[in-house]
């Protein structure tokens, strides 16, 4: 990261940013064509995240041939304009990482997926699914491999550093 300044390296943080967050944008690439879905997501018991999906389309089609995404999600977005021309900045936390994403078969684990997506967002527990709604549901668990935080909370003037 070029800008040291803005980096948050402590792992604890950088998961309080994916708790808050609503979305992750998932990165992928289509035989050198990228392409971006705007995901819900839950969190796995092992520092994983999960997705869920439906069984086809453009996303599956291209995560069955090169399964190595970028992933990304932000929070706390606050834009300043100063008086300085250019000199507008965005208060804002972020987190970046990359990972690899695998089909998830196991039926418990998809439960297991599918209750932390929802709990994520209802901040409740003890979600009841259907057995036809788990066969016909796609679940992504993404193995994360690398991921990093940026958060800019008091901006200022820019400067010849501005990013």
């Amino acid at each position: 990261m070029r800008r040291t300044d803005r980096q948050i390296e402590d792992r604890a943080e950088i998961m309080k940013i994916l708790e808050k967050a609503d979305v992750c944008r998932l990165a992928m690439c289509d035989d050198n064509v990228p392409y971006v879905v705007v995901m819900n997501f839950g969190f796995g018991k092992d520092g994983s995240l999960y997705f869920h999906s439906a069984g086809e389309g453009k996303k599956i089609n291209i995560l069955k041939k090169n399964n190595l995404v970028c992933f990304q999600a932000d929070i706390e977005h606050e834009f300043f304009l100063h008086d300085v021309s250019c000199g507008c900045s965005t208060k804002y936390k972020s987190v970046v990482g990359m990972g690899k994403i695998i089909f998830v078969d196991d039926p418990s684990e998809k439960i297991e997926a599918l209750q932390s997506i929802m709990t994520h967002y209802t901040k409740k527990s003890g979600h009841v699914f259907k057995e036809e709604l788990l066969a016909r549901t796609t679940v992504l668990r993404l193995d994360i491999e690398e991921i990093s935080g940026k958060s800019l909370v008091k901006p200022g003037h820019l400067n010849s550093q501005a990013s």
